[in-house]
């Protein structure tokens, strides 16, 4: 997807390798295929408001950052819930077609890749629900 992938925590570099060595590669075959950071004194996640100093840890957070180094999407989840990896890469192919693009399309609400987009600008104003048509409910 032509993406780079870091996980930050504060364990040191060795509690990441037991933790990839027989936890991870038992879930992933082969373990995750990305680089884990070390961020031992929190700075790391003190820089992107995640670092917990009474706890001395990093709150579990996600940050999709564009080539030119801007922060797209932010997302902060208490431990006991799950983080959705269908949903980062829908996120992603969404954030790579509207620079794409130029802006010139928008991935609405639940948009899928080969699905419509739409075409910003005055004339879709008030009628986004006639172009989209999103099978959620609320």
């Amino acid at each position: 997807m032509d993406v780079e992938v870091l996980a930050v925590s504060v364990d040191s570099q060795f509690v990441h390798k037991v933790w990839q060595e027989e936890e991870l590669s038992r879930m992933v075959d082969g373990g995750v295929p990305f680089p884990m950071v070390s961020d031992g004194a929190g700075k790391i996640g003190s820089v992107y408001g995640v670092y917990d100093e009474a706890g001395g840890v990093d709150v579990r957070g996600r940050f999709i950052i564009d080539p030119d180094g801007v922060i797209q999407a932010i997302e902060v989840l208490i431990p006991p819930v799950g983080r959705n990896v269908s949903e980062l890469l829908r996120q992603i192919q969404a954030f790579q077609l509207v620079r794409k693009t130029k802006g010139a399309e928008a991935t609405p609400s639940g948009w899928q890749p080969g699905r419509p987009t739409l075409k910003p600008g005055p004339d879709l104003v008030g009628k986004v629900w006639e172009v989209w048509k999103t099978d959620l409910a609320f």
